[in-house]
């Protein structure tokens, strides 16, 4: 063996073998005699651990894919349930139509087992009870912390909230998005519950829940106009 030789790295063997991927072409019987480690402690073939190599990449992309695959689903059925809520508040003509189809659609089509709606000011004449708290109210201070931090809250209520929210039915209530509406004119909360107490969980994202608060609040203010 020539000095040269003897002085060859591994780092520069690793170097060559990168620049020259077409070496094991032209020296297949080299492939048959290497043998390389395996976690089991047995010594396999360049071959097998090349293969080896090949699947676990191939089931990491089927992975990803089913992955993607699952969020542009959840997409499509986020963005029905959007056009729902929006064809529902457009077809109300009066606030009363507007609270009644709100409860219909998020009932229906967002899962859910309670809905409320609540605007900050005095009341209008609606008959709608509830619908209103007035400002600076007691029934404001469970949420407080909503309202500061300008952010839906996902989670178990409190009771004090659910009893402002829920009335009668507080106590079924095991998981909530309490989302807080602050527009021009308006500021408010929508509030979903279920008695799920997995359904709305303190880790889910907020973008959805807010761009629904806002078609809600820009509706209800038009709405608020007309009385």
């Amino acid at each position: 063996m020539s000095k040269r030789a003897s002085e060859l790295t591994s780092t520069q063997v690793e170097h060559y073998l990168r620049q020259n991927p077409e070496f094991f072409n032209e020296h297949l019987n080299l492939l048959e005699q290497m043998s390389i480690p395996h976690p089991s402690g047995n010594a396999i073939s360049l071959i097998s651990k090349q293969l080896e190599i090949f699947r676990s990449k191939h089931r990491e992309l089927e992975s990803q894919l089913t992955a993607l695959i699952e969020i542009a689903r959840d997409n499509d059925t986020s963005l029905n349930r959007m056009h729902k809520l929006t064809l529902a508040l457009l077809e109300a003509s009066t606030l009363e139509e507007a609270v009644a189809n709100l409860d219909l659609v998020l009932s229906d089509y967002f899962l859910t087992d309670f809905v409320a709606i609540r605007i900050i000011r005095q009341n209008s004449g609606t008959a709608i009870a509830n619908l209103f708290i007035e400002p600076g109210s007691k029934n404001l201070e469970p949420f407080a912390e909503v309202f500061a931090r300008k952010q839906p809250k996902c989670g178990r209520p409190t009771l004090a909230q659910a009893k402002v929210l829920f009335g009668n039915a507080a106590l079924e209530v095991k998981s909530c998005a309490i989302i807080p509406m602050k527009r021009a004119g308006l500021e408010g909360i929508v509030a979903i519950g279920s008695r799920d107490e997995s359904r709305f969980h303190y880790s889910m994202g907020n973008l959805f829940l807010t761009q629904m608060s806002e078609i809600i609040g820009t509706r209800l203010i038009s709405l608020l106009e007309q009385i």
